[in-house]
């Protein structure tokens, strides 16, 4: 099925009707229960929908990767620099950044499994759904919203450090907190990669068919991005004999 065809594709669900060739958010709602069906039914297409009427609310929805490490790098560097002018040694440094990518790797695990694969049926619900990560599991090769506005990272940024100074010292915080925010970067560029990186070597290569296996075929396990490390920790590894991707072809005549 061609792209242009399937942007004239109608979604029916109940008595409801998605019609994708007009701003989807406020029409996703309609579909209560039938949600979760509609939304993991994926449209292979790089060629991403419109959400909102309004440019400049569409405009808020759409990253190029790249603004991600060039944003929020500096913000790393600043905050790591913070616990080194406080008289921290340069292995205590690495640790506290190693323990910082640690904590976002389990935050990256928990909001993917709990928030983002939550079961909706209301309105707002679905709606909420669908801007968090329902688009993304519809649309998963959109590469502008592939990864997280910096405005919507900016306001999380603040509950992420008040979580952090909790149980860190006032010299320990700014770097575990920049290092939780390497993590977030590197989680984000990796996960941009998966979806439109061709990688020849066997680690990228495995954690990419692990993602595919996520979007195309067992949708409820591999919550994991960067890492399977708290898939295995947890139980949520997929069987092995399921990773793979579909050609892009055959999930098009799913549609």
């Amino acid at each position: 099925m061609s792209s242009a065809t399937q942007r004239s594709v109608k979604m029916v669900a109940q008595e409801f009707t998605v019609d994708l060739d007009k701003p989807l958010v406020f029409q996703v709602g309609h579909l209560g229960e039938a949600y979760e069906k509609w939304v993991h039914q994926p449209i292979v297409s790089r060629e991403g929908p419109r959400f909102f009427e309004s440019d400049f609310m569409e405009s808020l929805t759409r990253t190029v990767w790249w603004a991600i490490p060039t944003i929020w790098l500096p913000v790393v560097c600043y905050s790591v620099s913070k616990s080194v002018r406080m008289g921290h040694t340069l292995p205590e440094i690495v640790l506290m950044v190693a323990g910082g990518i640690l904590i976002w790797t389990l935050l990256e695990y928990t909001l993917h499994r709990f928030l983002f694969h939550i079961k909706t049926t209301s309105y707002w619900g679905n709606t909420i759904h669908y801007l968090l990560h329902g688009c993304h599991h519809k649309h998963p090769m959109d590469g502008l919203r592939l990864v997280f506005p910096p405005s919507a990272t900016a306001i999380l940024l603040v509950p992420f450090w008040n979580m952090v100074r909790l149980f860190a010292t006032a010299s320990t915080t700014p770097a575990l907190f920049g290092g939780g925010l390497l993590g977030y970067v590197m989680y984000d560029c990796t996960h941009y990669y998966l979806h439109h990186g061709q990688p020849s070597n066997d680690v990228p290569k495995n954690l990419k068919k692990y993602h595919m296996n996520h979007h195309f075929r067992v949708q409820d396990k591999g919550f994991g991005i960067t890492s399977s490390l708290w898939d295995r920790v947890f139980g949520t590894l997929p069987p092995s004999k399921e990773v793979g991707t579909p050609p892009p072809s055959k999930m098009a005549k799913k549609m």
